[in-house]
C-alpha cells in the first residue's frame, strides 16, 4: 500500500561532478524552495512525494528529478551531474618551472596591478568574500616585487600561483560563481512577471536564465541598468529563446 506523505521530509542530497560542486542551486520546483550545495556537494531541502527537484549550475547540465517513495523512505539522494558542453574555456597551465627564478619570472609576462599594498592599506576591506574569492585574494594579492631602498624582495607565492595556472583557475571559478549569483538574482526579481502566462516547462524556464547568462554582453549591460530596463531586455531575450525552441 502506498503511503501519502502530507508533510515535508528533509531530504539530504549530494551532487557528484567532475569539478567544483559548491554553490550549485537546488530548487524544489513544486514548492518554490531553494537550497545550495556546500563544499562537498551536499545539501538539504524539504520535499514531498511527486515534488520535482531541479539542479542547475553554470558548469553542469540541468537535472530534474521527481521525488518518489524510495527517496522519502531513505531521506537521501545522490545525483551525478554532466558537464556542460558550452562551459567556459578550460584552464591553460602556465609555463613549466625551470628552477631559474629570473627566467621563470620573465616567462610569466605578468603586469603589476594597483592594489591595497600600493596605497599602504594592509588588507582587504571590501564586501565579505566567498571561500573561492578569499582563495583568489590569497593567491594573487600584493605586488610581484617590493623595493626597500637598495634592497628588494620577491613575492614568490604570487609568482608561483601565476606560473602554475592556479590563479587563472581560481579566477575562472570566481567568475562562474558571480555569474551564478547574477542569474539567481534576475530570476528572483523577474520570474513571476516574466512567466505569468507562459507555456514553458520549469526546466525550459531554468534554461532560459542560463541562456541569458551565456551572453556576456547582456550580463555587463544589466549591471548598469534599472530593474525595469532589465525586465524589458529579458522580454526580448525570451522572444529569441522561444524562437530557438521552434527551430
Amino acid at each position: 500500500m502506498n503511503v501519502i506523505h502530507a508533510q515535508n521530509t528533509e531530504l539530504k542530497g549530494k551532487v557528484i561532478g567532475s569539478g567544483d560542486v559548491e554553490g550549485i542551486h537546488i530548487l524544489n520546483v513544486t514548492q518554490s524552495i531553494y537550497s545550495t550545495t556546500d563544499l562537498k556537494g551536499e545539501f538539504i531541502i524539504p520535499v514531498k512525494v511527486n515534488d520535482t527537484i531541479s539542479i542547475s549550475s553554470i558548469k553542469y547540465e540541468i537535472e530534474s528529478i521527481v521525488i518518489n517513495n524510495t527517496h522519502i523512505k531513505n531521506k537521501s539522494i545522490e545525483i551525478n551531474l554532466k558537464d556542460k558542453i558550452n562551459e567556459l574555456d578550460e584552464v591553460v597551465v602556465g609555463k613549466v618551472l625551470t628552477g631559474d627564478l629570473s627566467s621563470d619570472i620573465k616567462n610569466t609576462k605578468v603586469k603589476d596591478e594597483i592594489n591595497f599594498y600600493d596605497v599602504g592599506i594592509p588588507g582587504y576591506t571590501g564586501p565579505q568574500m566567498t571561500q573561492n574569492e578569499r582563495r583568489l585574494y590569497d593567491a594573487d594579492s600584493g605586488k610581484y616585487f617590493y623595493f626597500y631602498g637598495i634592497a628588494a624582495s620577491v613575492n614568490i607565492y604570487k609568482i608561483l600561483n601565476k606560473i602554475s595556472g592556479r590563479t587563472k583557475r581560481l579566477k575562472r571559478i570566481v567568475a562562474e560563481e558571480r555569474l551564478d549569483r547574477f542569474i539567481l538574482r534576475i530570476r528572483d526579481l523577474h520570474l513571476e512577471a516574466l512567466f505569468d502566462d507562459t507555456k514553458l516547462s520549469e526546466q525550459q524556464i531554468a534554461e532560459f536564465f542560463y541562456f541569458c547568462g551565456d551572453d556576456s554582453e547582456f550580463v555587463v549591460w544589466c549591471n548598469n541598468r534599472s530593474d525595469i530596463e532589465v525586465f524589458e531586455k529579458l522580454q526580448k531575450k525570451l522572444t529569441i529563446y522561444k524562437d530557438n525552441l521552434k527551430n
